[in-house]
């Protein structure tokens, strides 16, 4: 049986209850249903413009995820310090525009090598975790290592829309611009184990296209999210999060 864990980004719980500038749902509802189903962890995205996850979400969370509770979060010094009044389990800095819809790609470690080497100090003094999400890219994965970071994510989402827009089985032959992607996801992970850095992937990951990224070895945890709570639509939260772990299971 797979030993990769599962976290579920919560984020888009919250997204649906902003919305309306409503109490419900509540994330910290749905993070229990996650962890109830089988999830090994809870992800939240805490944006400077607070477009989903609020700051009273963060701290409520981190009372009550029984797993691993992990906090996206981009390089400012606002969210830093939250983050360290927080002590969340693992802290993950992604890039962050306002403008964008989702993340768009991974951080840029070589451009913000200093800043990136500081925060993550700043954060093992606190005992957390960190992660850096990242391009599929040795040399992204080399220059997160130098930082001191414990793990990187691996941005899926190129492999992603390529996957999703052939729609149906992979489990043949795949495309060729599909096998390119999932390549690079490949080598970077053996790369990372090389260097031995602990090894997450997530971004864009559903039930239809997750299968093949399995296979990158060393493999830790994945992060999921829009894919879950979409489908939790039609399905119900408990189910959709029980589908993905059937498929991590093999």
């Amino acid at each position: 049986m797979s030993t990769v864990k599962l976290c579920v980004n919560i984020d888009h719980i919250a997204t649906l209850r902003e919305a309306r500038g409503t109490s419900y749902p509540d994330p910290l509802e749905g993070a229990r249903i996650c962890e109830e189903s089988g999830a090994h962890g809870i992800t939240v995205h805490l944006r400077e413009d607070r477009r989903h996850i609020q700051d009273r979400d963060v701290v409520e969370l981190k009372k009550i995820v029984r797993g691993k509770f992990n906090l996206e979060m981009a390089l400012s010094d606002e969210i830093i310090a939250i983050a360290r009044k927080v002590r969340p389990d693992q802290i993950t800095l992604v890039p962050e525009k306002r403008e964008e819809i989702t993340t768009e790609g991974g951080l840029d470690v070589a451009a913000h090598f200093e800043r990136i080497r500081s925060a993550v100090k700043a954060f093992h003094e606190d005992g957390i975790v960190v992660s850096l999400f990242v391009e599929p890219d040795k040399d992204a994965v080399s220059r997160s290592k130098e930082t001191g970071a414990d793990y990187i994510e691996l941005h899926t989402g190129t492999y992603c829309v390529l996957a999703d827009a052939v729609g149906g089985d992979l489990s043949g032959d795949l495309p060729s611009g599909v096998k390119r992607e999932l390549d690079r996801i490949l080598r970077a992970a053996e790369h990372a184990r090389e260097l031995d850095m602990g090894l997450n992937a997530g971004h864009g990951l559903n039930r239809h296209n997750l299968a093949p990224v399995l296979a990158a070895r060393g493999l830790d945890e994945l992060n999921i999210g829009h894919s879950i709570i979409a489908r939790s639509i039609y399905v119900g939260l408990s189910a959709a999060v029980k589908e993905l772990l059937a498929i991590i299971a093999g």
